[in-house]
């Protein structure tokens, strides 16, 4: 519930723009308030065309030092959280007998591991390495399957990540990110929450309906594939 206000915003600039929307709150790591999720928006929106498992959590810790619990809590949200969606969602669309489209959220993190992100890079493959499987077996469904792998982004969770380096290189907040982003991305400029959403808008269109598998890096130039 700590994101309704967040998902009651939203629903609001939607309807704004004189279209349809429909807020829902769920934990993505329980199966059954996904499959609840999918139901309702069903039920309020009709035939479900699209799912974007988009959430996920970042932590920054040295590796000796991560904890099992650590590695669970991890894998809850970003791997069982993306299964679940993309798995409640393609039931749907099978039931439904209509193409459709599953996208998640990976990060560079699932090309290359970095330092201190350990754990989250490990999770953020599992998402490439599901939606390649899930790409192979929803082939026949007509349902394709791609993930976007974004960079340093002006965020919360990259506001997180940069101030937990800072503390780790004695740095002070701010100076991470944008060290990152001087030494490592070709743009020059770290990204935009809006750049990343023109690529997962080009995965849900149709555009990409040739497209199925890939985990589309949008980072400004950081890996390149």
């Amino acid at each position: 519930q700590a994101n309704k206000a967040g998902i009651d915003e939203a629903v609001s600039e939607i309807q704004k723009l004189g279209r349809r929307a429909y807020g829902h709150a769920a934990d993505v790591s329980d199966l059954a308030q996904v499959e609840e999720m999918g139901a309702a928006s069903v039920r309020e929106l009709g035939p479900l065309a699209t799912m974007v498992a988009n959430a996920g959590i970042a932590q920054v810790k040295p590796i000796l030092d991560v904890t099992t619990d650590d590695l669970r809590r991890m894998f809850d949200i970003n791997v069982f959280g993306t299964f679940n969606c993309y798995s409640a969602a393609a039931k749907q669309m099978i039931k439904q007998g209509s193409p459709g489209k599953l996208i998640g959220a990976a990060s560079i993190a699932a090309m290359k591991s970095f330092p201190m992100l350990s754990r989250y890079s490990a999770s953020k493959f599992a998402v490439r390495g599901f939606t390649q499987a899930f790409a192979m077996e929803m082939a026949p469904h007509k349902i394709t399957v791609n993930a976007y792998a974004p960079g340093i982004v002006g965020t919360a969770m990259w506001d997180l990540i940069d101030e937990e380096l800072a503390k780790v290189h004695g740095a002070k907040k701010g100076d991470m990110i944008k060290k990152h982003s001087d030494d490592l991305i070709s743009l020059g400029r770290t990204s935009v929450p809006e750049g990343v959403a023109k690529m997962v808008s080009f995965l849900s269109g149709p555009d990409s309906d040739y497209v199925t598998g890939q985990t589309l890096v949008v980072d400004g130039g950081i890996i390149f594939t």
